[in-house]
């Protein structure tokens, strides 16, 4: 099992770095890697990690649906209305309901079978929608208009609705008809006629203990204070939203993945700081899960099956998506303030298939269904079709169909390499700032930009400088930069093209800065800079 996590981890990331460097989606190298290891051809992955695969995809489908969660915005997800709701139920039912017609046509399936397969490939992809919608909303892309909030809520709420009812119909293809439920008063209803409340109970409960459970976070990590750093955060918060997920899966009245979603939605609402810990923390997790999730991903594809469904696989996706989800997509947004581009932009943005086709496409088969070849044939190619196409799609095509608005840094974390500068003379307050940028620089692992304006030609000074810059920036990414010039102008040119978030510059000025005016160095760039500039006072000398 190690060796086989060792192929997983090492490799699935390299790969995915180089389909990354091709310019396409990380988890296009990472499923090659999975059906490549996988039983299938190199048969590298030990059956004890194949036989875990599920839950193992379980854990970082709940890491990626707290991500989720902790970047919805509330406010963005009030002004669309009903959009949201919409976009949970009319899509994937309308490509269902197409799909299952285009199954009867194709296939010769009954209307239960092909429903059936519609709802499996009508469940949209929770691992490559909410990564590519919070990259785009830490972008800006459609933000002013909640457009990749009310994605993301819609994607929970349709898994719901098209997991219930594939639960129903597997029930009724395998017992040849359907169970009755008793209800209090002697009222007994069918599957078909309870299903409506089975969907309201699932979401209702989902959001209720999403919210009791963002409660106890709050009470145990922010009023009591049980952890004592944001890994521990983390640890916390992942366990209770594993034990959501596994609890849903023993008592199936709430959806336990829309519960870790609602529970990172109400964090934000309840104590923003937490939320920002955890988002940092869900990040780092993602970073493995993802490997994990889609290299087992790619593992379980079963390729034998493919072959002779191909080409009328291709023609279901085809059918599914440009006629079932356009019309759903149309019937989301009527009324709405969305213009016909951002419309549009759901044909990339809410189509990609991976996680619920993988975790569920060899039921049918194992249960006996007739049909349950095809439908598992079909579930993998929807897999291998629309996941790197929809990875692919969203940031290609967000900028040409969305508008930028501005980043709420309160609802994502927005990734950047942030640099300091640190303008220093050959004078003993050098070692005074240098010492400030480097503890600036551990808090955000920054680089450090050290530069120094040559004044007078003094060559032992300067390689001086650069050996204290060595000793205090040993543990620091730094470049060291000696150039001539006015001190003013050249602190803020180098800042501007290095596009350095601070500068760090010492208040009292030393030979050689000390034969201009006093004070004249820190005073202009001051008043010149645009970038936050931070002065070192120096201790040795008193005011």
């Amino acid at each position: 099992m190690l060796e086989s996590f060792i192929f997983i981890l090492l490799i699935g990331f390299f790969v995915g770095q180089i389909a990354r460097r091709l310019k396409a989606p990380a988890l296009v190298g990472m499923v090659l890697v999975g059906i490549i290891l996988g039983p299938q051809v190199a048969d590298l992955i030990s059956p004890d990690v194949l036989a875990a695969s599920a839950p193992l995809r379980t854990i970082a489908v709940m890491v990626i649906l707290m991500k989720a969660g902790l970047g919805l915005d509330r406010e963005k997800l009030g002004q669309q209305g009903t959009v949201a709701l919409r976009l949970g139920f009319l899509p994937a039912a309308c490509e269902a309901l197409c799909i299952a017609l285009a199954a009867i046509w194709i296939f010769k399936f009954d209307f239960a079978t092909g429903l059936l397969l519609g709802c499996i490939i009508g469940a949209e992809s929770p691992a490559v929608i909410v990564p590519g919608m919070l990259r785009l909303k830490s972008l800006g892309w459609g933000v002013d208009k909640g457009i990749p909030d009310a994605i993301l809520t819609g994607s929970a709420l349709s898994d719901v609705l098209l997991l219930l009812l594939f639960s129903l119909l597997l029930n009724f293809l395998v017992q040849g008809a359907t169970s009755t439920v008793t209800l209090p008063l002697g009222l007994s209803l069918s599957a078909v006629q309870i299903l409506p409340l089975q969907i309201i109970c699932q979401i209702v409960l989902g959001i209720v203990l999403g919210l009791v459970t963002a409660r106890l976070l709050v009470l145990l990590l922010v009023k009591q204070k049980w952890t004592q750093n944001a890994v521990q955060d983390s640890l916390v918060a992942a366990s209770l939203a594993l034990f959501l997920v596994v609890m849903a899966e023993k008592f199936p009245f709430f959806s336990g993945y829309l519960a870790v979603m609602a529970t990172g939605f109400f964090l934000i609402e309840l104590d923003a700081p937490l939320a920002r810990r955890l988002r940092s923390g869900f990040d780092s997790l993602w970073t493995i899960a993802e490997i994990v999730l889609f290299v087992l991903l790619g593992a379980s594809i079963q390729l034998q099956v493919l072959e002779k469904n191909l080409l009328p696989g291709l023609v279901i996706l085809a059918i599914g998506t440009l006629i079932g989800r356009a019309l759903g997509w149309y019937l989301s947004t009527l009324g709405s303030s969305w213009n016909w581009r951002e419309r549009m932009f759901l044909l990339p943005g809410n189509s990609a298939k991976a996680t619920v086709q993988a975790a569920i496409g060899a039921i049918p088969l194992a249960q006996g269904v007739q049909g349950g070849e095809t439908i598992l044939a079909i579930a993998a190619l929807s897999i291998l079709v629309t996941a790197p196409l929809g990875a692919w799609a969203i940031p290609t095509f967000a900028p040409k169909l969305l508008e930028r608005g501005e980043v709420d840094p309160t609802k994502v974390a927005i990734a950047r390499q942030i640099v300091i500068l640190a303008a220093v003379d050959t004078s003993p307050i050098a070692s005074q700032v240098l010492t400030k940028a480097a503890e600036l620089a551990r808090r955000s692992d920054a680089e450090v930009i050290v530069l120094h304006i040559i004044c007078t030609d003094d060559p032992p000074k300067i390689e001086h400088l650069q050996e204290k810059t060595q000793r205090l920036l040993a543990d620091i990414r730094h470049k060291f930069i000696a150039i001539t010039g006015s001190i003013p102008e050249e602190i803020i040119r180098v800042a501007q093209e290095y596009r350095v978030a601070d500068i760090v510059i010492g208040k009292r000025g030393h030979q050689p800065w000390d034969k201009v005016l006093v004070g004249s160095v820190s005073q202009a760039v001051l008043e010149s800079s645009l970038i936050p500039v931070i002065l070192v006072e120096d201790d040795r000398i008193g005011n």
